[in-house]
């Protein structure tokens, strides 16, 4: 991996940790909050060999990027993942680090942090560059949370997916209304409703098995796709609103 300043003026922090990507096709650009208080601590930890986690770029909080891997290698950021069907996630995509403390700050009593003004226009501009690049379809711009719905929350409920959409970046409808009075679909439900919400979110991308039984699973992935398409109430909860904005998004499909 060469050392050279890169083109678009991001700086070279080189991570270990990356390896070949094999035959795989880049098409699914995935992005991530760090969920560290430390900016600082959270950019060595992706260098350091001993975390085996890095990440393409990394935008700090004041917009500057930084730059860990060759977007011709492999990034280990994805984890175990799944998106329509494929498994190694990290091998088809590209993973950017938001410097964001996350959730860990509500863990730790405080509000959840938004994301900052110099920070998302750095990251528009990153994003945009990246799918001039790549053939990347909108509706495969994701959320870590959408790959890995039960071990990840990132880049969470405040990410703001409508600002990237109109600047072309991702797959994004209005979401419908929220409505707490009409009929929800919850956990220990059975039958073809549960059994077509499900089907539906496969149909996305989403890793989920069609069993027309609302258990755990199904609540993790309902939440993670409120969480990037719904973020007024995640709950895991498939209220009136949460389905029509899923099939909204299943409809303005090419």
């Amino acid at each position: 991996m060469s050392l050279e300043p890169p083109a678009d003026g991001a700086q070279w922090l080189a991570s270990a940790n990356f390896d070949d990507r094999g035959e795989a096709e880049v098409d699914i650009l995935l992005l991530h909050y760090t969920g560290m208080e430390d900016e600082e601590a959270a950019l060595a930890w992706l260098r350091d060999a001993r975390s085996k986690v890095s990440c393409h770029y990394f935008v700090r909080a004041d917009g500057r990027i930084v730059k860990m891997v060759g977007e011709e290698h492999r990034a280990w950021h994805a984890g175990k993942a799944a998106w329509a069907g494929n498994t190694d996630i990290n091998a088809r995509s590209i993973g950017i680090e938001i410097a964001n403390w996350g959730h860990a700050a509500q863990e730790a009593g405080f509000a959840l942090p938004p994301f900052g003004e110099a920070q998302l226009a750095a990251l528009t501009r990153l994003c945009r560059d990246i799918l001039t690049r790549h053939a990347i379809p909108p509706r495969r711009v994701l959320a870590h949370s959408d790959v890995a719905p039960g071990r990840k929350r990132d880049p969470g409920e405040l990410f703001p997916w409508a600002r990237l959409a109109a600047a072309g970046i991702g797959h994004h409808v209005e979401p419908a209304p929220l409505d707490l009075a009409g009929e929800r679909l919850v956990e220990r439900m059975e039958g073809p409703a549960v059994a077509r919400l499900q089907a539906l979110l496969a149909l996305y991308g989403y890793g989920i098995a069609v069993t027309g039984a609302y258990d755990a699973a199904t609540a993790t992935v309902v939440a993670a796709f409120q969480r990037h398409f719904r973020p007024e109430r995640v709950d895991g909860i498939a209220d009136p609103s949460t389905r029509d904005t899923l099939q909204r998004l299943l409809a303005a499909l090419p």
